[in-house]
Protein backbone atom coordinates (compact mmCIF):
# COMPACT_ATOMS: atom_id res chain seq x y z
CA UNK A 1 0.00 0.00 0.00
CA UNK A 2 1.60 3.27 -1.12
CA UNK A 3 1.42 6.47 0.91
CA UNK A 4 0.28 9.66 -0.83
CA UNK A 5 3.92 10.77 -0.86
CA UNK A 6 4.97 7.55 -2.61
CA UNK A 7 2.12 7.87 -5.12
CA UNK A 8 3.13 11.43 -5.87
CA UNK A 9 6.72 10.37 -6.60
CA UNK A 10 5.55 7.64 -8.98
CA UNK A 11 2.73 9.48 -10.75
CA UNK A 12 4.47 12.84 -11.11
CA UNK A 13 7.42 11.07 -12.73
CA UNK A 14 5.08 9.09 -15.00
CA UNK A 15 3.43 12.31 -16.19
CA UNK A 16 6.67 13.78 -17.54
CA UNK A 17 6.20 12.05 -20.91
CA UNK A 18 3.10 14.11 -21.70
CA UNK A 19 4.25 17.37 -23.30
CA UNK A 20 0.77 18.76 -23.99
CA UNK A 21 0.81 20.83 -20.82
CA UNK A 22 0.44 24.57 -21.10
CA UNK A 23 -1.65 27.33 -19.60
CA UNK A 24 -1.46 29.75 -22.51
CA UNK A 25 -4.71 31.55 -23.05
CA UNK A 26 -5.93 31.20 -19.47
CA UNK A 27 -5.67 34.85 -18.42
CA UNK A 28 -8.87 36.15 -16.88
CA UNK A 29 -10.94 33.09 -17.73
CA UNK A 30 -12.87 32.66 -14.46
CA UNK A 31 -14.23 35.54 -12.45
CA UNK A 32 -15.75 35.84 -9.01
CA UNK A 33 -14.59 35.09 -5.48
CA UNK A 34 -12.93 31.77 -4.80
CA UNK A 35 -9.68 29.96 -4.33
CA UNK A 36 -6.91 30.03 -6.92
CA UNK A 37 -5.70 32.16 -9.78
CA UNK A 38 -4.34 31.59 -13.27
CA UNK A 39 -2.04 34.60 -12.93
CA UNK A 40 1.02 35.46 -10.84
CA UNK A 41 4.40 33.89 -10.16
CA UNK A 42 5.37 30.51 -8.80
CA UNK A 43 7.38 27.42 -9.63
CA UNK A 44 8.34 27.51 -13.29
CA UNK A 45 6.54 24.84 -15.25
CA UNK A 46 5.11 26.63 -18.28
CA UNK A 47 4.71 30.10 -19.73
CA UNK A 48 1.87 32.12 -21.17
CA UNK A 49 2.37 34.09 -24.42
CA UNK A 50 2.96 37.31 -22.47
CA UNK A 51 5.81 35.69 -20.53
CA UNK A 52 4.08 34.96 -17.24
CA UNK A 53 5.20 31.82 -15.46
CA UNK A 54 2.41 29.42 -14.55
CA UNK A 55 3.16 26.57 -12.19
CA UNK A 56 1.12 23.40 -12.53
CA UNK A 57 0.87 20.24 -10.52
CA UNK A 58 1.39 17.72 -13.32
CA UNK A 59 0.42 14.16 -12.39
CA UNK A 60 -1.38 11.04 -13.53
CA UNK A 61 -4.43 9.79 -11.72
CA UNK A 62 -2.90 6.35 -12.24
CA UNK A 63 -0.24 4.69 -14.36
CA UNK A 64 -2.19 1.44 -14.52
CA UNK A 65 -3.40 0.99 -18.10
CA UNK A 66 -5.28 -1.64 -20.05
CA UNK A 67 -3.74 -0.52 -23.37
CA UNK A 68 -0.44 -1.83 -24.73
CA UNK A 69 0.86 1.14 -26.75
CA UNK A 70 4.39 0.11 -27.69
CA UNK A 71 5.96 3.54 -27.14
CA UNK A 72 4.47 4.04 -23.66
CA UNK A 73 6.31 3.29 -20.43
CA UNK A 74 2.95 2.70 -18.70
CA UNK A 75 1.64 0.13 -21.19
CA UNK A 76 -0.03 -2.94 -19.70
CA UNK A 77 2.94 -5.18 -20.54
CA UNK A 78 5.45 -2.90 -18.79
CA UNK A 79 6.86 -3.86 -15.40
CA UNK A 80 7.01 -0.33 -13.97
CA UNK A 81 5.98 0.36 -10.39
CA UNK A 82 2.26 1.17 -10.34
CA UNK A 83 0.18 3.51 -8.24
CA UNK A 84 -3.26 5.11 -8.23
CA UNK A 85 -4.62 8.22 -6.58
CA UNK A 86 -8.16 8.49 -5.34
CA UNK A 87 -10.16 11.49 -6.50
CA UNK A 88 -10.01 12.93 -2.99
CA UNK A 89 -6.22 12.63 -2.87
CA UNK A 90 -5.76 14.59 -6.10
CA UNK A 91 -8.14 17.29 -4.92
CA UNK A 92 -6.37 17.58 -1.57
CA UNK A 93 -2.91 17.66 -3.14
CA UNK A 94 -3.96 20.41 -5.54
CA UNK A 95 -5.41 22.56 -2.78
CA UNK A 96 -2.50 21.97 -0.41
CA UNK A 97 0.09 22.74 -3.07
CA UNK A 98 -1.77 25.88 -4.05
CA UNK A 99 -2.04 27.14 -0.47
CA UNK A 100 1.72 26.69 -0.10
CA UNK A 101 2.23 28.76 -3.27
CA UNK A 102 3.85 25.82 -5.05
CA UNK A 103 1.37 25.82 -7.95
CA UNK A 104 -1.34 27.82 -9.64
CA UNK A 105 -3.13 25.00 -11.40
CA UNK A 106 -3.43 21.32 -12.22
CA UNK A 107 -2.55 19.19 -15.24
CA UNK A 108 -4.19 15.78 -14.86
CA UNK A 109 -3.86 12.79 -17.13
CA UNK A 110 -4.25 9.07 -16.56
CA UNK A 111 -3.70 5.57 -17.77
CA UNK A 112 -6.90 3.77 -18.73
CA UNK A 113 -8.53 1.74 -15.97
CA UNK A 114 -11.57 -0.47 -16.69
CA UNK A 115 -12.49 1.53 -19.81
CA UNK A 116 -12.38 5.01 -21.27
CA UNK A 117 -15.69 6.17 -19.78
CA UNK A 118 -14.86 5.09 -16.23
CA UNK A 119 -11.45 6.78 -16.32
CA UNK A 120 -12.86 9.98 -17.83
CA UNK A 121 -15.50 10.09 -15.10
CA UNK A 122 -12.74 10.00 -12.47
CA UNK A 123 -10.90 12.94 -14.06
CA UNK A 124 -14.13 14.91 -14.34
CA UNK A 125 -14.92 14.30 -10.69
CA UNK A 126 -11.55 15.78 -9.68
CA UNK A 127 -12.25 18.93 -11.71
CA UNK A 128 -15.88 19.14 -10.55
CA UNK A 129 -14.91 18.84 -6.90
CA UNK A 130 -12.24 21.52 -7.22
CA UNK A 131 -14.61 23.93 -8.98
CA UNK A 132 -17.85 23.32 -7.11
CA UNK A 133 -16.91 21.93 -3.68
CA UNK A 134 -13.83 24.09 -3.12
CA UNK A 135 -14.46 27.10 -5.41
CA UNK A 136 -11.05 26.63 -7.06
CA UNK A 137 -10.52 29.32 -9.74
CA UNK A 138 -7.04 28.25 -10.81
CA UNK A 139 -6.10 26.68 -14.11
CA UNK A 140 -7.19 23.10 -14.84
CA UNK A 141 -5.95 21.12 -17.84
CA UNK A 142 -7.37 17.63 -18.36
CA UNK A 143 -6.28 15.03 -20.87
CA UNK A 144 -9.20 13.28 -22.52
CA UNK A 145 -9.26 9.49 -22.41
CA UNK A 146 -9.38 7.58 -25.74
CA UNK A 147 -12.76 5.92 -26.15
CA UNK A 148 -14.61 8.18 -23.71
CA UNK A 149 -18.14 9.15 -24.70
CA UNK A 150 -18.73 12.56 -26.26
CA UNK A 151 -21.05 13.50 -23.40
CA UNK A 152 -18.25 13.00 -20.89
CA UNK A 153 -15.76 15.01 -22.92
CA UNK A 154 -18.32 17.84 -23.12
CA UNK A 155 -18.83 17.67 -19.38
CA UNK A 156 -15.08 17.89 -18.81
CA UNK A 157 -15.01 21.07 -20.88
CA UNK A 158 -17.34 22.80 -18.42
CA UNK A 159 -14.80 22.42 -15.60
CA UNK A 160 -11.44 22.51 -17.39
CA UNK A 161 -9.70 25.50 -18.94
CA UNK A 162 -8.08 23.27 -21.53
CA UNK A 163 -8.47 19.72 -22.82
CA UNK A 164 -5.84 17.79 -24.74
CA UNK A 165 -6.83 15.03 -27.16
CA UNK A 166 -3.46 13.41 -27.84
CA UNK A 167 -3.16 11.77 -31.24
CA UNK A 168 0.32 10.56 -30.10
CA UNK A 169 1.66 9.64 -33.57
CA UNK A 170 1.51 11.72 -36.75
CA UNK A 171 -0.15 9.25 -39.13
CA UNK A 172 -2.92 6.68 -38.99
CA UNK A 173 -0.47 4.01 -40.11
CA UNK A 174 1.90 4.86 -37.26
CA UNK A 175 -0.93 4.63 -34.73
CA UNK A 176 -2.20 1.35 -36.14
CA UNK A 177 1.27 -0.21 -35.94
CA UNK A 178 2.24 0.93 -32.45
CA UNK A 179 -1.07 1.62 -30.69
CA UNK A 180 -3.76 -0.48 -32.42
CA UNK A 181 -6.20 -0.04 -29.52
CA UNK A 182 -6.43 3.68 -30.29
CA UNK A 183 -8.62 4.89 -33.14
CA UNK A 184 -7.45 8.04 -34.92
CA UNK A 185 -10.91 8.69 -36.33
CA UNK A 186 -12.44 8.66 -32.84
CA UNK A 187 -9.73 10.97 -31.51
CA UNK A 188 -10.43 13.47 -34.28
CA UNK A 189 -14.16 13.08 -33.67
CA UNK A 190 -13.53 14.19 -30.07
CA UNK A 191 -11.63 17.23 -31.37
CA UNK A 192 -14.47 18.08 -33.74
CA UNK A 193 -17.07 17.76 -31.00
CA UNK A 194 -15.02 19.99 -28.68
CA UNK A 195 -14.71 22.65 -31.39
CA UNK A 196 -18.43 22.57 -32.17
CA UNK A 197 -19.42 22.78 -28.50
CA UNK A 198 -17.01 25.64 -27.87
CA UNK A 199 -18.37 27.56 -30.87
CA UNK A 200 -21.95 26.88 -29.81
CA UNK A 201 -21.50 28.17 -26.26
CA UNK A 202 -19.36 31.09 -27.39
CA UNK A 203 -22.19 32.24 -29.66
CA UNK A 204 -24.75 31.67 -26.90
CA UNK A 205 -22.77 33.85 -24.48
CA UNK A 206 -23.19 36.82 -26.80
CA UNK A 207 -26.90 36.87 -25.96
CA UNK A 208 -27.11 34.98 -22.66
CA UNK A 209 -24.39 36.07 -20.25
CA UNK A 210 -25.15 33.22 -17.85
CA UNK A 211 -24.06 30.64 -20.46
CA UNK A 212 -21.35 28.54 -18.81
CA UNK A 213 -17.72 28.80 -19.84
CA UNK A 214 -16.45 26.00 -22.02
CA UNK A 215 -12.70 25.50 -22.40
CA UNK A 216 -11.67 29.17 -22.36
CA UNK A 217 -8.06 28.12 -23.13
CA UNK A 218 -9.06 25.79 -25.98
CA UNK A 219 -7.71 22.36 -26.86
CA UNK A 220 -4.29 20.94 -27.68
CA UNK A 221 -2.64 17.70 -28.75
CA UNK A 222 0.71 15.91 -28.69
CA UNK A 223 2.73 14.05 -31.31
CA UNK A 224 5.70 11.84 -30.47
CA UNK A 225 8.62 12.53 -32.79
CA UNK A 226 11.11 9.86 -33.80
CA UNK A 227 9.27 6.73 -32.70
CA UNK A 228 8.64 5.97 -36.39
CA UNK A 229 10.45 6.92 -39.62
CA UNK A 230 7.70 9.40 -40.50
CA UNK A 231 9.31 12.54 -42.03
CA UNK A 232 8.77 16.08 -40.83
CA UNK A 233 6.66 16.76 -43.92
CA UNK A 234 3.94 14.39 -42.71
CA UNK A 235 4.23 15.64 -39.13
CA UNK A 236 3.73 19.26 -40.19
CA UNK A 237 0.89 18.36 -42.58
CA UNK A 238 -0.90 16.68 -39.70
CA UNK A 239 -0.33 19.70 -37.45
CA UNK A 240 -1.55 22.12 -40.12
CA UNK A 241 -4.72 20.08 -40.71
CA UNK A 242 -5.43 19.97 -36.97
CA UNK A 243 -5.00 23.71 -36.61
CA UNK A 244 -7.29 24.54 -39.51
CA UNK A 245 -9.83 21.77 -38.92
CA UNK A 246 -10.29 21.92 -35.16
CA UNK A 247 -8.90 25.32 -34.08
CA UNK A 248 -6.30 23.77 -31.80
CA UNK A 249 -4.37 26.22 -29.65
CA UNK A 250 -1.19 24.15 -29.66
CA UNK A 251 0.36 21.06 -31.12
CA UNK A 252 3.15 19.75 -28.89
CA UNK A 253 6.06 17.75 -30.22
CA UNK A 254 7.74 15.27 -27.89
CA UNK A 255 10.99 13.54 -28.83
CA UNK A 256 10.65 9.78 -28.40
CA UNK A 257 12.34 8.49 -25.28
CA UNK A 258 13.54 4.86 -25.37
CA UNK A 259 11.88 2.64 -22.79
CA UNK A 260 12.91 -0.64 -21.13
CA UNK A 261 12.01 -3.90 -22.90
CA UNK A 262 10.94 -1.95 -25.96
CA UNK A 263 9.26 -3.38 -29.04
CA UNK A 264 11.74 -4.19 -31.82
CA UNK A 265 10.03 -1.66 -34.11
CA UNK A 266 11.07 1.21 -31.87
CA UNK A 267 14.44 2.98 -32.18
CA UNK A 268 17.03 2.30 -29.49
CA UNK A 269 18.08 5.95 -29.21
CA UNK A 270 16.39 9.29 -28.69
CA UNK A 271 16.27 11.33 -31.92
CA UNK A 272 18.33 14.54 -31.92
CA UNK A 273 16.51 16.96 -29.65
CA UNK A 274 17.31 19.70 -32.13
CA UNK A 275 14.71 18.06 -34.40
CA UNK A 276 12.00 18.65 -31.79
CA UNK A 277 13.19 22.25 -31.53
CA UNK A 278 13.07 22.73 -35.31
CA UNK A 279 9.50 21.39 -35.40
CA UNK A 280 8.44 23.96 -32.83
CA UNK A 281 10.07 26.69 -34.93
CA UNK A 282 8.29 25.43 -38.05
CA UNK A 283 5.02 25.23 -36.11
CA UNK A 284 5.45 28.88 -35.12
CA UNK A 285 5.94 29.77 -38.79
CA UNK A 286 2.67 28.06 -39.69
CA UNK A 287 0.72 29.77 -36.93
CA UNK A 288 2.08 33.32 -36.90
CA UNK A 289 4.25 34.01 -39.95
CA UNK A 290 2.02 33.10 -42.88
CA UNK A 291 3.97 30.08 -44.16
CA UNK A 292 2.41 26.94 -45.62
CA UNK A 293 3.79 23.47 -45.04
CA UNK A 294 5.06 23.39 -48.63
CA UNK A 295 7.13 26.51 -47.95
CA UNK A 296 8.95 24.78 -45.13
CA UNK A 297 9.38 21.17 -46.34
CA UNK A 298 8.65 19.36 -49.58
CA UNK A 299 8.58 15.93 -51.19
CA UNK A 300 12.15 16.56 -52.35
CA UNK A 301 13.30 17.72 -48.90
CA UNK A 302 10.83 16.10 -46.46
CA UNK A 303 12.85 16.76 -43.28
CA UNK A 304 13.80 20.02 -41.62
CA UNK A 305 17.38 21.24 -41.82
CA UNK A 306 18.96 20.61 -38.43
CA UNK A 307 21.85 23.01 -39.02
CA UNK A 308 19.86 26.21 -39.51
CA UNK A 309 16.39 27.26 -38.37
CA UNK A 310 13.57 26.69 -40.90
CA UNK A 311 12.99 30.39 -41.53
CA UNK A 312 16.62 30.90 -42.46
CA UNK A 313 16.55 27.71 -44.54
CA UNK A 314 13.60 29.11 -46.53
CA UNK A 315 15.44 32.40 -47.06
CA UNK A 316 18.54 30.61 -48.37
CA UNK A 317 16.39 28.64 -50.83
CA UNK A 318 14.65 31.80 -52.05
CA UNK A 319 17.33 34.47 -52.62
CA UNK A 320 15.14 36.14 -55.25
CA UNK A 321 12.73 37.22 -52.50
CA UNK A 322 15.42 39.45 -50.99
CA UNK A 323 16.55 42.07 -50.16
CA UNK A 324 13.52 43.39 -48.29
CA UNK A 325 13.33 47.15 -47.80
CA UNK A 326 12.27 47.67 -44.18
CA UNK A 327 10.96 51.14 -45.02
CA UNK A 328 8.66 50.03 -47.83
CA UNK A 329 7.86 46.31 -47.56
CA UNK A 330 4.44 45.17 -46.32
CA UNK A 331 4.08 43.22 -43.10
CA UNK A 332 3.91 39.86 -44.91
CA UNK A 333 7.34 40.38 -46.50
CA UNK A 334 8.93 41.67 -43.31
CA UNK A 335 7.81 38.55 -41.46
CA UNK A 336 9.85 36.42 -43.89
CA UNK A 337 13.13 38.07 -42.90
CA UNK A 338 15.28 35.82 -40.68
CA UNK A 339 15.72 37.49 -37.30
CA UNK A 340 12.49 39.50 -37.48
CA UNK A 341 9.76 38.49 -35.05
CA UNK A 342 6.08 39.39 -35.01
CA UNK A 343 6.49 41.97 -32.25
CA UNK A 344 9.53 43.63 -33.85
CA UNK A 345 7.75 43.85 -37.24
CA UNK A 346 4.79 45.52 -35.54
CA UNK A 347 7.16 48.09 -34.01
CA UNK A 348 8.88 48.70 -37.36
CA UNK A 349 5.58 49.43 -39.06
CA UNK A 350 4.75 51.98 -36.36
CA UNK A 351 8.23 53.53 -36.34
CA UNK A 352 8.52 54.09 -40.08
CA UNK A 353 5.45 56.34 -40.01
CA UNK A 354 7.65 58.90 -38.26
CA UNK A 355 11.08 58.49 -39.91
CA UNK A 356 13.09 56.22 -42.16
CA UNK A 357 14.49 53.21 -40.33
CA UNK A 358 18.24 52.80 -40.05
CA UNK A 359 20.32 49.92 -38.62
CA UNK A 360 20.56 51.64 -35.23
CA UNK A 361 16.76 51.55 -34.99
CA UNK A 362 16.77 47.81 -35.54
CA UNK A 363 19.42 47.40 -32.84
CA UNK A 364 17.20 49.30 -30.42
CA UNK A 365 14.29 47.04 -31.40
CA UNK A 366 16.51 44.07 -30.48
CA UNK A 367 16.04 42.19 -33.71
CA UNK A 368 18.57 39.44 -34.49
CA UNK A 369 20.61 41.70 -36.73
CA UNK A 370 23.38 39.14 -37.10
CA UNK A 371 20.95 37.20 -39.32
CA UNK A 372 18.66 39.91 -40.65
CA UNK A 373 21.37 42.22 -42.04
CA UNK A 374 22.06 39.90 -44.98
CA UNK A 375 18.45 40.10 -46.19
CA UNK A 376 17.39 43.72 -45.76
CA UNK A 377 17.82 47.26 -46.98
CA UNK A 378 17.65 50.13 -44.49
CA UNK A 379 18.05 53.85 -45.04
CA UNK A 380 21.78 53.54 -44.28
CA UNK A 381 22.52 50.00 -45.52
CA UNK A 382 22.15 48.53 -49.02
CA UNK A 383 23.96 45.20 -48.54
CA UNK A 384 21.97 42.52 -50.30
CA UNK A 385 21.74 38.76 -50.00
CA UNK A 386 22.36 38.51 -53.74
CA UNK A 387 25.92 39.76 -53.35
CA UNK A 388 26.86 36.91 -51.01
CA UNK A 389 27.58 33.34 -52.09
CA UNK A 390 24.75 31.13 -50.77
CA UNK A 391 27.06 28.49 -49.30
CA UNK A 392 29.21 31.10 -47.61
CA UNK A 393 26.10 32.77 -46.20
CA UNK A 394 24.85 29.43 -44.90
CA UNK A 395 28.14 28.91 -43.07
CA UNK A 396 27.89 32.38 -41.54
CA UNK A 397 24.35 31.78 -40.34
CA UNK A 398 24.91 28.35 -38.82
CA UNK A 399 24.88 28.43 -35.01
CA UNK A 400 28.19 28.10 -33.20
CA UNK A 401 28.92 25.24 -30.79
CA UNK A 402 27.57 27.18 -27.79
CA UNK A 403 24.28 28.04 -29.50
CA UNK A 404 23.93 24.49 -30.82
CA UNK A 405 24.44 23.21 -27.26
CA UNK A 406 21.59 25.48 -26.15
CA UNK A 407 19.39 24.13 -28.94
CA UNK A 408 20.17 20.58 -27.93
CA UNK A 409 19.51 21.31 -24.26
Amino acid sequence: MHSVHDKLAILADAAKYDASCSSSGSKGTRKGPGLGSTEGAGICHSYTPDGRCISLLKILLTNYCIFDCKYCINRVSSDVKRARFTVEEVVRLTLDFYKRNYIEGLFLSSGIIRDGDYTMEQLIEVARSLRQDHQFRGYIHLKTIPGAADELVQQAGLYADRLSVNIELPTKVDLKNLAPEKDRAKLENNMSMIKEKADELKDARKNIKSTPLFLPAGQSTQMIVGATPTPDLDILKTASNLYTGYKLRRVYYSAFSPIPHADSRLPSQTPPLIREHRLYQADWMLRFYGYNVDDIVSDRHPDLDLEVDPKTAWALRNPGFFPVDVNRAPREKLLRVPGFGVASVHKMLALRRHHRIILADLTRLRVALNRARFFIITADNTTTARSIDALDLRQRLMPGPKQLALDLG
